[in-house]
């Protein structure tokens, strides 16, 4: 009898995934990741940095651009559809979303854990949407399929990438995003005038955070060390720094990163930017044609 609370590290093609994760090189994510990388390809170039104030609404719209990501990342990988139309309206061009498929859970922890992810992205989607009433952006053009094979030979992982695979390969797509949130809320706090809209910010960075520690742990404990830190590293390459994988000096575990005062990294809005358009200014990425909103 198969116990379905485990995962099976096995991949399709015979090959135990942790035995891929041992032949990443440590350096093949940065050496790689400078310079351009396919159609939707990772650059290290510099997004240039937004020279108009910005107001609340800017920045949840921001955020709501953020969240539309995660969410169709968690409901395709659970569901296999994504948010509904009533989800995703708004002001500038509605974008579709291209690649995401049910995964085909073997464990039964692991699905439970996506779907509670997928309610919860997608709440902080409808959340944000209220918040900002009419003003609030469409959902942008987002593409997992060119993202996530960028990413893949960026990190060493290979160009045929596919998060919604398998359980493990969900956990290490879910780890692209949810750093990044955490560090997108942190660094985006001192923007907020009102202390309402501050209240909230911190409340969906706390949620985005318990996300964060519980997919690091997760892989820990199947042996993703190496992959996790090849990921980090890309993300560094194009997102200033600001990184701590899981594998780190003296610490072999590590489910929570933050910098030396052990306070959350925080991320301008220009260097969540060079993560989520892979380095192209002009967009690119998971969003193909860049976010809607002032931030953009």
């Amino acid at each position: 009898m198969t116990d379905t609370n485990t995962v099976d590290a096995t991949a399709a093609d015979g090959m135990n995934r942790r035995s891929v994760f041992g032949r990443i090189g440590a350096g093949a994510a940065g050496a790689v990741a400078i310079g351009a990388l396919a159609a939707g390809g990772l650059a290290a170039t510099t997004v240039p940095a937004q020279a108009q104030t910005v107001t609340d609404a800017d920045i949840l719209n921001f955020a709501l651009n953020l969240e539309y990501l995660e969410a169709e990342y968690y409901l395709r990988a659970v569901l296999g559809t994504g948010l509904a139309a009533a989800d995703t309206t708004g002001t500038g061009t509605l974008g579709g979303v291209n690649g995401g498929t049910q995964v085909p859970f073997k464990s039964v922890a692991i699905q439970q854990y996506g779907q509670r992810l997928a309610v919860d992205e997608q709440n902080h989607v409808r959340f944000l949407r209220a918040s900002l009433g009419s003003a609030a952006v469409a959902r942008p053009a987002i593409d997992f399929t060119a993202a996530f094979s960028a990413l893949g030979v960026a990190a060493g992982l290979g160009a045929g990438f596919n998060p919604f695979a398998d359980d493990i390969s969900f956990l290490l797509g879910s780890f692209v995003f949810e750093d990044v949130g955490v560090t997108a809320y942190a660094g985006a706090a001192r923007l907020i005038s009102n202390k309402d809209v501050l209240e909230a910010a911190a409340g969906i960075l706390a949620v985005e955070a318990y996300h964060a520690g519980s997919i690091r742990t997760l892989l820990a404990n199947i042996g993703g060390g190496i992959a996790v830190n090849a990921i980090s590293a890309v993300r560094a390459s194009v997102g200033g720094g600001k990184e701590q994988g899981l594998v780190i000096p003296g610490l072999n575990y590590n489910a929570v990163a933050a910098d030396v005062e052990s306070l959350a990294f925080r991320r301008t809005t220009t260097e969540v930017l060079g993560i989520v358009y892979g380095g192209n200014p002009a967009g690119g990425s998971f969003f193909p044609t860049r976010m809607n909103g002032t931030i953009r």
